[in-house]
């Protein structure tokens, strides 16, 4: 093999080495955290509303013990706010962070860390902007409009490779075919692969994903992939130095799991939804809408805390921010007895 294969690679065999490779991006010390907000960071009021949620998956499953299984966990924060928020609920949570990363210093001792979901969990598995950060192929149309890989190199140049071929081609041809040379698509068969494995570790509940994302008819002509270091979007080096990060046509993630869903795929069906997060938020009580302003002298400190609240929850369901977030939903039968 001579150098110059050597330095080539598809993008999914490149960012898996720059996110989880000896000192990839995410196994780094300060976590995503030191380097972007998610939902999770940009307020409590989202963590309350996976409590609820929760709270809810219980109740359908008839019990007061319930499973959180937290899929690309970061630093165990979503799941410590959970814990808060269901204190004194009665409802017994068994917490699972699942995370590539070490476990954290300070982490509540209940989470159980682990780099894999737990088989046979009942309760509600969460994946909070993880689908993004598994690692994809990128294909290019080339001037006689066949699909090809691009392939980088470690300082992010790009050149075409191999055309597409197998079930990545036949994955291109159903959710994203390239018809005009220079078009470009993430191939997201292996987000379909995760999320399908993740959704079989449920033996009863919900399982939701929530992440940038696009279905087809509002595809990206050129993909969207890119990067972020320090609060910042910046090109996609595969340098292990920031995110390496594209947004998940959940549809096809849906559709992975062999049930139908309702919310604007191709596929109709009670099992799956998929809707925004301004939606999937404002059914667990996050709306955004400031409160009366009678309370401002009736009770001035609670006019501002909830001011300040519904501030936090207007980022979390903002248009043209983390309100546009689509929130793909599996509900998971019970088993029928034997």
């Amino acid at each position: 093999m001579t150098d110059e294969t050597r330095r080539w690679r598809g993008w999914r065999e490149a960012t898996e080495r720059a996110l989880y490779g000896p000192g990839g991006f995410y196994l780094r010390p300060e976590g995503p955290a030191g380097h972007f907000r998610t939902s999770v960071h940009a307020s409590p009021l989202f963590a309350g509303a996976v409590a609820r949620l929760l709270g809810e998956v219980a109740e359908e499953l008839g019990t007061d013990g319930v499973d959180l299984v937290d899929v690309g966990a970061g630093r165990g924060e979503l799941l410590a706010g959970v814990l808060a928020a269901t204190a004194g609920s009665g409802l017994a949570v068994r917490a699972y962070a699942v995370e590539r990363a070490a476990r954290p210093d300070g982490l509540d001792p209940r989470v159980e860390w682990t780099d894999r979901p737990p088989r046979g969990a009942r309760g509600l598995l969460f994946a909070n902007e993880w689908l993004d950060n598994v690692p994809v192929d990128v294909a290019e149309a080339d001037a006689a409009g066949t699909a090809r890989y691009v392939e980088v190199s470690p300082d992010g140049a790009e050149r075409l490779g191999a055309p597409v071929s197998g079930a990545d081609a036949e994955w291109l041809e159903r959710w994203w075919p390239l018809r005009e040379p220079g078009a470009r698509a993430e191939i997201g068969r292996p987000r379909d692969e995760a999320w399908a494995a993740a959704v079989s570790c449920l033996a009863a509940g919900r399982a939701v994903a929530v992440d940038y994302a696009h279905v087809r008819g509002s595809r990206p002509p050129f993909g969207s992939l890119t990067g972020f270091r320090a609060g910042r979007e910046v090109p996609p080096v595969p340098d292990g130095s920031r995110d390496l990060t594209s947004h998940v046509a959940l549809d096809a993630c849906a559709a992975a799991c062999g049930g139908a869903s309702s919310g604007g795929t191709d596929t109709a069906g009670a099992d799956t939804e998929l809707v925004t997060q301004r939606e999937a938020l404002g059914r667990l009580g996050v709306t955004g809408g400031r409160p009366p302003l009678a309370l401002a002298s009736t009770d001035p400190a609670g006019y501002v805390r909830a001011l300040s609240s519904a501030g936090e929850a207007a980022e979390l369901t903002a248009r043209g921010g983390l309100g546009d977030f689509l929130w793909l939903t599996r509900r998971v039968p019970a088993a029928p007895s034997a």
